[in-house]
Parts: structure tokens; sequence; C-alpha cells
């Protein structure tokens, strides 16, 4: 065979080969749609669908720095150990939440958590302390989780003290008639108590109306067999917020330890938009639950908003305590700066 028919019998070979290779040619899939995140406006502002289904999700948090002040200030910090004896203290947090709800034949179903990250160079278990703050389910008004309860609802201002532990695994129910609410809550206090296995109940009778609410609380802890009923009065007065509240103790006990009774008050004085005033002041009468001891303060919170999203606190107290034997007067506050998102 020549040169040129070895050239042509190449050329009819490469021929047929890529005609068998057209023919089995691969195609590209097509693309799928892709679905956008879509904004959920059926529960408030900051909610968004989750991508292929119903439900809705909203992120949200702050991050906090503050230096605080006060008479072995560093010891304070509930659930962080004895770390010293300064009165000074300086600590970082990170919060973050997670909110889910979604419409159901038995009302609205909502999952909900939030975490605390600490981060302080003076605590005992190293520079930083990560826990749970929340986590419970709701479904329409049956609640049920590790959650803040109805005592831990204050007045305006840094001075008020109207609760001891405010935060269990319970079980709740809240009846909401809008201006009209009613709610009963079962707490489980093992490890608030001395006592295993102790149980709490909760009852709020709350209602508003025009600018005026009324809180009526009360709390029975049934390892101490003892209680605490406590009144909180919320009213709008000019440019600002009036609040009162007065709470009574049989004797300790895990909703309210301090005193057998103290009286609260404070005014939330709108300024401005971006700066509000809030004096307070406090009386514990029988403090200890001693017949012969007393404690008051006064106080005074500066709150401002530098722009959005970024906001400052100042808080100064004086308090005052009259232990019978001995008498003991001191200032403490702290100064915050928070970055909500």
């Amino acid at each position: 065979m020549n040169i040129k028919s070895l050239l042509f019998a190449s050329a009819a070979a490469l021929a047929a080969t890529s005609g068998a290779q057209a023919a089995d040619a691969i195609v590209a899939a097509e693309p799928e749609p892709l679905e956008y995140v879509r904004v959920c406006d059926a529960f408030g502002t900051g909610y968004f669908y989750i991508p292929g289904t119903e439900t809705c999700l909203k992120i949200n948090g702050y991050v906090r720095f503050q230096v605080s002040y006060g008479p072995d200030e560093v010891n304070k910090r509930q659930g962080w150990g004895d770390r010293g004896t300064s009165d000074w203290d300086a600590f970082s947090r990170a919060y973050l939440a997670f909110s889910s709800k979604s419409d159901t034949e038995l009302g609205t179903l909502t999952g909900f958590f939030a975490g605390e990250f600490n981060a302080d160079n003076d605590s005992d278990i190293g520079d930083s302390l990560i826990n749970v703050d929340e986590a419970y389910i709701q479904l329409g008004s049956l609640k049920a989780g590790f959650f803040y309860g109805w005592w831990d609802k204050g007045i305006n201002g840094e001075t008020d003290s109207l609760s001891n532990i405010t935060e269990f695994n319970s079980i709740a129910y809240l009846y909401d008639g809008g201006s009209f609410q009613a709610g009963v809550a079962v707490d489980e206090l093992e490890g608030a108590t001395t006592k295993a296995n102790g149980i709490g109940v909760e009852g709020i009778v709350s209602a508003t109306v025009g600018g005026v609410s009324v809180d009526l609380l009360g709390g029975y802890d049934t390892e101490v067999e003892e209680g605490a009923i406590r009144a909180l009065v919320s009213a709008d007065l000019g440019p600002g917020v009036f609040q009162m509240a007065g709470v009574w103790a049989s004797d300790p006990n895990t909703y309210f330890a301090t005193s057998e009774w103290t009286v609260a008050a404070s005014y939330r004085y709108n300024a401005t938009e971006k700066l509000a005033i809030t004096p307070g002041i406090q009386y514990w009468g029988d403090y200890g639950f001693d017949s012969d001891a007393d404690q008051w303060r006064g106080g005074l919170a500066v709150d401002y908003k530098i722009t959005q999203g970024l906001a400052s606190r100042v808080s100064v107290q004086y308090t005052s305590r009259d232990l019978g034997t001995e008498t003991d007067d001191f200032v403490s506050g702290f100064v915050r700066l928070q970055r909500d998102f």
C-alpha cells in the first residue's frame, strides 16, 4: 500500500469514529429552578421562609461589652463561681436566638432557642462560659421547655430587684384575651432549692385598660411550703412610663427570698427619640426576714441610642443597708455598649 492509500484509509477510519461519537453525545442536564428566600410577614419583622417549607425562621441577637462596679462585683454574676474580690469587672457577651413559627390547625407552632456566649478573664472555669438561655416549644397557648417565667418581669431601670430565681424547666398555659390574660405554670425547682424533686406553681392575671396595665402574680414553692405574691402597675404618663411594684413573701422561697416585703417605683422619661432617663427607688422591709433589718436603694439609668443598632446604657445605684447591729452603704453600677441585630 502506498502512502496515499494509507492516508485515505486513516481519514475514513477517523470519520467513522467521529460519527459514532457524535451519535452518543452527552446532553447537559437542565438546571433546576432556584427557590429564593421569601420574606415571611405573618409573625412580625425579621422572619423568612425556610426554602421548601412553610416554616418561618428568625435569627437575631446582640453583642455586648460591659464594665461593672460594686463591692465584690467580680463574684456577682450568677453561676460564674467565686472568682475574686475585685470591685471592677469587665466582660463581653454574644447572644444568639433562633425562632421558628408555622401555622397549624391547633394554633401557631413555635420553637425557640437562645444561647449566651460569655467572655470574662476572671472566670474560674476559663475565659468563657456558654449556656442555654432558653429552649422551648409552644403550641398555641401551651408552652413547655426551659424559659423565663413571669417572675422575670421587672420595672424600667436598674434599681429594682423583684424576684429570686426566674428560669426553670416548666410547662405553662396562658390564656390571651387581648386586654385580659390569665395563666398558670408548673416549674421544676430541682437545682434551685436544696431539696431534690422540688415543684413550684405560678399563677398570673393581667389586664390592660388604655395606657394602664396591672399584673397580679403568685408563686408557691412546695418544698419549703412558702410562697410570694407580687403586684405590678404600669401607666403611660406624660412623655414616659411610670411603674410601681410590691412583693410580699411568707418566708424565703424560690420565687422571692430577699425580704418579707418590698416596694419599688420608677419613671422612664423619654427625653428624645435617642435619650431616655430612668430614676428609680426601692425599699425592702424586714430585710433577710429579720424584723430589725431593712434596705433601700435609689439610682438612675441613662439609655442613649448612638446609631441604628448600637445603644449604650449607664447605671448608677446607691444602696443603704441597716442590719440592726451594723450598717452598709455602697455605690454600684455599670457602663454598657450593645450592638443589636
